[in-house]
Formats: structure tokens, sequence, C-alpha cells
């Protein structure tokens, strides 16, 4: 995903994402609510992966700078830089479970404080879960960056817990079901406005060439918290204090 060919065979199949869209002559973020499990985002200030996420913040600054179009490409906040667990529930599915169970939200955290505690109980050995950043990866809506595991067993961890979430009949009752393989990355933006002019073969090579300098300095990502959190849109995570975290150190 993150060689040249890849960009050039992904940008000719990028589309426009509807989770933003132009009101009053500038692009904002439309209702997109939902609940994810994630890393604690960037604006909680980890020091863990404070390095990581300023570096990535200046990536995001390169990337839009890239001459092609001013709203080709929208940029999510620095503050919600994050790097997704697992996909739960968003939009029109989660609207509808909420409207059909008034106790949709509050079952969802019981079974995460459940999931979580076991999970914390089966670790039989604590270990940093360590990746790395590969590169700049192009997705049909988005684009971003992808990270590698730096053992096995910090991509067994993440294996697991996710078996965890998705196998669990208490989740899958409230309409919980896994959509997609794990492929773990952190969104910079998400495409807006496409024009039919757009040169995608030379964009493909922008994006290439501006992944060769990154690849000079690659930083580390340390994952030592999950947590479930809400969003309203695509630019904010959030969480209340007593919502379930699993530690994994």
């Amino acid at each position: 995903m993150t060689l040249p060919e890849a960009y050039r065979s992904q940008i000719h199949r990028i589309q426009e994402s509807s989770k933003f869209q132009v009101h009053s002559g500038s692009i904002k973020a439309m209702p997109f609510p939902g609940y994810t499990v994630i890393t604690p985002c960037f604006e909680d200030k980890k020091a863990e992966n404070s390095a990581f996420y300023v570096n990535l913040q200046s990536y995001q600054q390169q990337l839009l700078q890239l001459s092609v179009s001013n709203d080709l490409i929208v940029p999510v906040p620095p503050t919600s830089f994050h790097l997704t667990l697992a996909d739960l529930i968003w939009d029109s599915a989660y609207r509808d479970a909420s409207e059909k169970n008034p106790a949709f939200e509050e079952q969802l955290r019981s079974c995460f404080t459940e999931i979580f505690q076991e999970y914390q109980q089966a670790i039989t050995h604590k270990s940093p879960i360590r990746w790395q950043m590969l590169g700049l990866i192009v997705m049909p809506r988005a684009v971003g960056v992808c990270l590698v595991p730096q053992n096995e067993d910090s991509y067994q961890q993440i294996l697991n817990l996710r078996r965890a979430i998705y196998q669990n009949s208490q989740l899958m009752a409230l309409g919980i079901e896994q959509h997609y393989d794990f492929t773990a990355h952190v969104t910079l933006g998400y495409f807006g406005g496409i024009s039919p002019d757009l040169d995608r073969d030379r964009f493909a090579t922008m994006l290439s060439d501006l992944n060769e300098q990154w690849l000079l300095n690659l930083p580390e990502f340390l994952a030592e918290r999950a947590e479930l959190r809400k969003f309203d849109d695509m630019t904010h995570y959030y969480r209340q204090q007593d919502w379930p975290i699993l530690n994994f150190n």
C-alpha cells in the first residue's frame, strides 16, 4: 500500500467523502455519530506518543502543501489523531440502534467494561505494544499513514483484543459486527472536492515523492491503552471519566 504503483492505482479510485461538505464557501464536518475503540487522541497529550504525533502534524502540513487544489484534501484536526483498534457502529446503524433500544449506549458501555476486564485478566505477560509508521497510504475516501508492528507479540495483542470484541455475544446482540480487516493507520485527511481536471498520475507521483522524504524519519508508536469513545463527526472523539479503559501494560 505504500509503493508508488499502489498510489497510481488507488488515486484513480478515490471518491469525495460525504463526511465533509461545502457550506457557505467553507468545508465543514457532517454529522456522523457512533462509537469506536481507539488509543488516546493527540489532544490528551500522552507523553509516550507526543513525538509521534508532532511528526505526524508536520507530515500533514507537508501533504496539504502539495500544489494540487485547495479543497482536494480536507485535514482532520491534529488533536483528533489516533489509532483505531476496532470500529464498532456509526451513522445510520448507530441511529437505528439508539432509536430501537433506549438503553443501547448504557448496554454498550457495560459490555466493554466486562470485555476489557476479562481481557486484562487473560494477559499472561505484559510487554510494550510497539508499532512503527511505515509510510503514506491512499484509501478510497481518505489519506493517512499506516503502521506495522515491531514484533509478533505487538500484533497478536491487538488481534486478540479484536477477537474478544467481535466475538462477544452480547455485542453481537446489540448489532456490533466486524466490517473491516485491520489496517493499522492514522487518518490525516479526507478527500473533498475532486476536480474532473485532476491530473491523477501527477498527484500519485507527488505523493510518492513525499513518502520518500518521510522514509528518512519513521516514528514509533506505543499503544498503552484502549478506550471506548464516542464521536459526533470525524473531528472529535470523546469519553466520560467512568467509561471503560483497557491498560495493556
